[in-house]
């Protein structure tokens, strides 16, 4: 719109402008003609009768020519053929023709008998004048030449005055289209914008989101029906899923509690000491927590957070509180700094993910190290970190830790299903918070939990 706006207004604006000059133009042939016509019967020679009235005539003109320019401001003047003698009239009396430029060439044209010429263009910021002349002549011939020199303030000032009008009229349009296109744009981009929003909200954990087909264009409309029928599959799939894990744990636990019991009677007509069965009943046991950890997950996955303002810094504490004997029995020191804090969270859920972080952490550190839990404040969000000095994990290791079942290679020989990181991320996601890792220099694991301080939008 713009290039269409300067591809129309500036031939507008020089178009304009030369209108104005050539009205002005016109004017000064008009006055050089009336000037030439008043000329012609000056030049009657000397002698005789008509010296008188040839002197009468000539003050006449120069009586004209003195109010033109007392009126207008307008040097004007009747100059001989060869410009050699006084002039036969000229106002201002000390004004003469100009000796260069333009002026110079318009009364060389004139003695040629021709029509005045079209001076050059004069612009608004130029301080040039219009010099326009004409030929007197008698039984054809040329005997003198009108020349006029005008002043363009005003020209200038008119173009100036209509230049503003065309740009304001041209900011108008710019104006409307731009609005326009900010009205446009904002249509198509609002489903854009809300299936933007919706994606993410997915994407953080809320399922349920949708997008709410209203208005923009078409096919964005259609996009917007297809990304909801796919977000209702993957729902239904994962809770098949879910659903699926659940009753499977469920089902399984029966037979599997049957099963150990079997193998306790069975240890009992075996010798005392049995490694066999020793080994049967361990990985029973196992089966059994694998299976437990599988139930919570899926229950934690489909649970609702009950979202309530809590004091982070007190359930951390109580947390640090429960896990100290433990603690003292492996000779680690657990260390709490837990300044109050509030922040909206699952009390029950935050304090089962802070109990499988803290075992996490108790389980890799070794006797004589520490383990430090604390909690913190930073704008929107309460933090919980868990810093540990245990062996710690590779940048691939880091990148992996918290999926299902995985464990890293060097740490499998030590208790645990692998599920109970994911539980707790699946915990935290349920009520907006979030759960990530990095490296505790020099070595060692340190894990954030964070919270919102202020209410999830549902």
């Amino acid at each position: 719109m713009a290039a269409v706006l300067l591809a129309l207004g500036i031939p507008l604006a020089v178009s304009l402008a030369a209108a104005r000059q050539q009205e002005v133009v016109v004017d000064r042939i008009d006055d050089t003609a009336r000037f030439a016509a008043l000329a012609q019967y000056v030049t009657d020679p000397p002698g005789g009768s008509r010296v008188n009235t040839a002197n009468g005539r000539r003050e006449t003109l120069q009586r004209e020519l003195d109010q033109y320019n007392l009126v207008y401001g307008i040097k004007a003047g009747v100059f001989y053929r060869e410009n050699k003698q006084p002039p036969m009239a000229n106002a201002p009396l000390d004004w003469g023709v100009p000796t260069e430029g333009e002026g110079l060439e318009a009364f060389r044209e004139a003695l040629l008998g021709r029509r005045p010429h079209n001076p050059e263009q004069v612009w608004p910021w130029q301080d040039g004048r219009l010099v326009v002349a004409s030929p007197v002549i008698r039984d054809g011939d040329v005997i003198a030449v009108v020349v006029t020199d005008s002043p363009t303030d005003q020209m200038r000032s008119k173009t100036l005055r209509g230049w503003f009008v065309i740009a304001a009229g041209e900011a108008a349009a710019m104006l409307v289209a731009l609005a326009a296109a900010l009205s446009l744009t904002g249509w198509v981009l609002k489903p854009v914008r809300v299936l933007d929003v919706t994606t993410h909200a997915i994407a953080s954990g809320r399922l349920k989101s949708r997008v709410a087909v209203a208005s923009g264009p078409p096919e964005l409309r259609r996009l917007a029906r297809s990304f909801n029928e796919m977000a209702d599959n993957v729902e239904d799939v994962l809770e098949q899923q879910r659903a699926f894990v659940a009753d499977a744990s469920h089902q399984l636990r029966n037979p599997l509690a049957a099963l150990l019991l079997r193998i306790e009677l069975l240890a009992l007509e075996l010798p005392e000491g049995n490694q066999e069965i020793a080994a049967v009943r361990t990985e029973g046991k196992r089966l059994a927590q694998v299976l437990d950890d599988l139930l919570d997950l899926a229950l934690a996955e489909h649970v609702e957070a009950d979202l309530r303002l809590t004091d982070i810094g007190e359930l951390a504490a109580e947390r640090v509180a429960s896990w100290s004997p433990l603690a003292d029995d492996k000779g680690v020191t657990l260390v709490g700094d837990c300044p109050a804090t509030t922040a909206w969270a699952d009390p029950v859920a935050l304090s089962s993910a802070l109990d499988a972080v803290i075992d996490n952490a108790l389980k890799f550190t070794p006797a004589g190290e520490e383990v430090r839990v604390e909690v913190a404040s930073n704008g929107a969000f309460s933090t919980v970190v868990v810093s540990d000095r245990g062996p710690g994990l590779g940048d691939e290791e880091l990148e992996r830790v918290g999926d299902r079942f995985w464990r890293s290679t060097a740490h499998q020989n030590i208790k645990g299903s692998g599920l109970g990181l994911s539980i707790s991320r699946a915990l935290l996601a349920a009520g907006g918070g979030s759960i990530s890792y990095g490296r505790h220099e020099p070595h060692g694991l340190q894990v954030t939990v964070t919270v919102p301080r202020a209410r999830p939008v549902a």
